[in-house]
């Protein structure tokens, strides 16, 4: 028999929007559909939203997600900004705030900045802290997903096995999920614009290179959770060029926008941006080439995985069609015709926001899941029922 939580999925999917859909859809009796649905719109998870199409008497009542009555808190961090999200959970921000703070400060003065701007923003929205029923993070590196730990990160020094969400659970009491920067904006562009398709590269090229997959509706992190490292799989072995792994001859230490700001004499991949912007010749065709040399992999990828959307975000994806580009080019010549026919190679639609939607989507997808709600359920009543 289902569950009042697997009743929730029925109506967030929009499988079913009404009682008598309910009854009919799971076969269950009219007094279980009511006494689930009574008990969802008592904990404030759903709500009568409109009116059906009557098949004949007084028009059924449609049930939706009540999106408003919680939020959820979520961080986008990566190696030199930190933006932060109040989310409702249709996933739409209530509040943002960003900041230019650098993750190799440590995870110490990082997470207390965060913790700062939740309650910032919790305080500029009007919303008490216990309507928030759950936080989440997106990091520039390897997380062990089950634990919220980073594994591995060559730009987060003090930062490996660091136990991220100790000190926001104690500020807050709810779930903290902890995921990698790539898969969130993959998750993200994945939610936003391209769920009716079934698989999704995304590649973010900033000062690292990530890579987030989606397939089936579902992030692939790999056995190790490590997924998605192209960045450091080693193109020209002689090249004298130290990546932040140690090796020489990375992707990354080729074509990231570190390697590029270092080829021209720059800062950060911010101002190899600007350069190409500005129409700075050099700065073009350096780009270009890095989109090949990206390309080459992502050709290998393609192959392997045959996705429908290949994605490019992060700084790169702001240089117009140059980076991307160089991506189709060594893409198109490097793989067989029939697994590019119908692939869609772009830029992201979420810009620096992806992170944040991805993030905020999987906080929600664990928060309304059929096992968290029925739990939730399960409790004594509170003033949170996370």
């Amino acid at each position: 028999m289902l569950t009042a939580g697997q009743i929730l999925q029925l109506i967030r999917n929009g499988t079913c929007r009404t009682r008598k859909e309910l009854i009919a859809y799971t076969g269950l009796s009219r007094s279980t559909i009511t006494e689930r649905v009574d008990r969802l719109i008592e904990a404030g998870y759903i709500h009568e939203s409109g009116v059906g199409i009557s098949g004949g008497g007084r028009p059924p009542s449609v049930l939706d997600i009540d999106a408003t009555n919680r939020v959820v808190l979520v961080a986008d961090l990566g190696a030199g900004h930190a933006r932060v999200a109040l989310t409702d959970l249709a996933a739409r921000p209530l509040v943002e705030e960003h900041s230019e703070i650098r993750i190799d400060r440590g995870p110490k003065v990082v997470l207390s900045w965060v913790r700062r701007a939740f309650q910032r923003l919790l305080d500029r929205s009007g919303r008490p802290s216990d309507q928030v029923c759950g936080i989440g993070l997106d990091l520039p590196g390897s997380v062990d997903h089950a634990s919220g730990r980073v594994i591995r990160s060559f730009l987060m020094p003090g930062w490996d096995d660091h136990p991220i969400g100790q000190g926001l659970r104690e500020a807050f009491d709810v779930p903290v999920l902890v995921e990698n920067d790539a898969n969130a904006m993959a998750f993200g562009e994945w939610w936003s614009s391209w769920r009716r398709s079934r698989s999704l590269i995304l590649i973010k090229v900033s000062t690292g290179i990530g890579t987030g997959i989606v397939l089936d509706g579902r992030i692939y992190r790999g056995v190790e959770d490590a997924a998605g490292n192209i960045g450091h799989v080693r193109l020209r072995e002689s090249d004298d060029r130290v990546c932040t792994c140690g090796s020489r001859g990375c992707v990354a230490s080729l074509a990231s926008g570190h390697a590029l700001a270092s080829d021209l004499g720059r800062q950060n991949s911010r101002e190899v941006v600007r350069l190409v912007q500005a129409g700075d010749p050099t700065a073009i065709a350096l780009t270009q080439e890095a989109g090949r040399t990206v390309g080459i992999v992502l050709a290998t990828a393609v192959s392997l995985l045959n996705p429908a959307v290949l994605v490019l975000a992060g700084d790169m994806a702001e240089t117009g069609e140059h980076y991307l580009t160089g991506i189709r080019e060594s893409v198109y010549r490097r793989s067989l015709p029939f697994t590019t026919r119908n692939l869609e190679i772009v830029t992201s639609s979420l810009g620096d926001r992806a992170g944040i939607v991805g993030t905020a989507v999987l906080v929600i997808d664990h928060v309304l899941s059929p096992a968290a709600v029925d739990a939730a359920l399960a409790s004594p009543p509170t003033t949170n029922v996370v």
